[in-house]
């Protein structure tokens, strides 16, 4: 057993190669209960990184998105890297982050993160670009400096654009988190990657949808989450 001490919380990372697949074919159900602590503890670890990842995409996305619209000529530059970063395979990025900085945590929490900055940047880039000008000029006629305005207006007026880029970010980076198995990342993906390298084998069925139904729970949790964090953290005169 690992410790990793990521940057907001710590959390316990188990090696990926300790799915020990069996000869006998088990019935479903034992097959669950058999491994439910490890099933728990595997969801545990797909939220632990994907929340993690968000949270970091989301200041890195929000960061950029203010100096892209700050110089409106970046604005091309920024959505052109976003649209060419959607189109890198996971799998190939994390074939080139490997030889890098090695097999485990660090790997899938940077392919995520990569992925996770794309849809939350262009969300935050129209959110932060339609605001009218007319409520800037008039936020600096009351007295506010740059940073007020950004945090008491633009940012809460683009937020619900902002939100529904983090609720994608979210989705797209739970298959991403599950592919990061490939390099003893954690999370659920170990059960997948085991099933589908024992094709043919006893319980490998198993082991994959396992993985894969795993991952969807999870994922509608957490966009649950979301949802009920939006209308908390929205204005009640945006909401729609």
């Amino acid at each position: 057993m690992e410790w990793i001490r990521l940057p907001l919380v710590q959390c316990v990372i188990h090696d990926t190669r300790r799915i020990q697949p069996t000869n006998r074919r088990e019935p479903v159900n034992e097959f669950i209960s058999s491994r439910w602590t490890d099933i728990l503890f595997r969801s545990y670890q797909h939220a632990s990184l994907v929340i993690q990842a968000l949270i970091l995409a989301t200041v890195v996305a929000l960061v950029i998105a203010v100096i892209v619209t700050r110089y409106r000529g970046l604005s091309p530059v920024a959505n052109a890297v976003s649209a060419v970063g959607l189109t890198i395979p996971s799998l190939a990025l994390l074939g080139l982050v490997i030889p890098l900085v090695g097999i485990g945590t660090l790997p899938s929490v940077f392919i995520v993160v990569f992925f996770a900055v794309l849809p939350i940047l262009r969300n935050a880039i129209v959110g932060l670009q339609q605001i009218p000008a007319e409520l800037i000029e008039a936020a600096r006629g009351q007295g506010m400096n740059a940073a007020s305005i950004l945090l008491r207006v633009r940012l809460p007026l683009a937020w619900p654009v902002i939100m529904t880029g983090i609720r994608v970010s979210t989705q797209m980076s739970m298959g991403v988190a599950a592919i990061a198995a490939y390099a003893l990342g954690p999370g659920l993906g170990g059960y997948i990657f085991t099933g589908l390298s024992q094709i043919g084998s006893a319980n490998a069925l198993y082991y994959t949808l396992v993985g894969t139904i795993g991952v969807i729970i999870v994922a509608l949790i957490l966009d649950a989450v979301l949802v009920l964090l939006g209308r908390l953290t929205t204005s009640k005169g945006l909401r729609a």
